[in-house]
């Protein structure tokens, strides 16, 4: 195919190509640049092209695998919606929470309640009259044994569910 014959297949196709594209949903600003790109690569590749009569299908061809792309790459963006919760909804974060306090220390429960809580460690520190990386190294260590016993009384539960069983 010709340079020219190109040109005329552009000028007469474009807006089949367009059309093509609304019609598998495409919103009218990206059908647009869809369109454009799938002309310009039909453009850069016309040397793969069998059947100059074909060149609109070819095209076309092109611009639904570019939509297909997009739409692909459009959804690992998106938002992650809100959990709706009603008045009567049980706060299960809390429930949980609450549990993993009960195995830590006084002292360590109350530094974890108060980051919790929303008090930054600047905040804590000077409440408690601590330095600030002394209050970050124990809140450090506090999120540590809770862990450790939130997992040991995990597995104790698992254990006594197998001797039940």
């Amino acid at each position: 195919m010709t340079k020219e014959a190109y040109e005329r297949a552009y000028s007469e196709g474009r807006h089949y190509t367009l059309r093509f594209l609304l019609s598998r949903g495409a919103a009218q600003e990206s059908a647009e640049d869809i369109a454009q790109t799938a002309w310009l690569r039909g453009w850069e590749r016309l040397s793969q092209l069998r059947n100059d009569e074909l060149v609109l299908v070819w095209v076309n061809t092109i611009a639904l695998n570019l939509y297909r792309r997009s739409i692909r790459q459009e959804r690992r963006f998106q938002n992650l919606q809100d959990p709706i919760y009603t008045p009567g909804s049980m706060n299960l974060a809390a429930i949980d929470l609450a549990r993993i306090l009960a195995f830590c220390r006084t002292p360590d429960r109350l530094l974890l309640e108060a980051q919790v809580g929303g008090s930054s460690a600047k905040e804590i520190a000077k409440a408690q009259g601590l330095s600030q990386t002394a209050v970050r190294i124990r809140l450090f260590r506090a999120r540590r044994a809770a862990r450790k016993a939130a997992e040991a009384r995990r597995l104790s539960t698992r254990l006594t569910s197998k001797r039940a069983a």
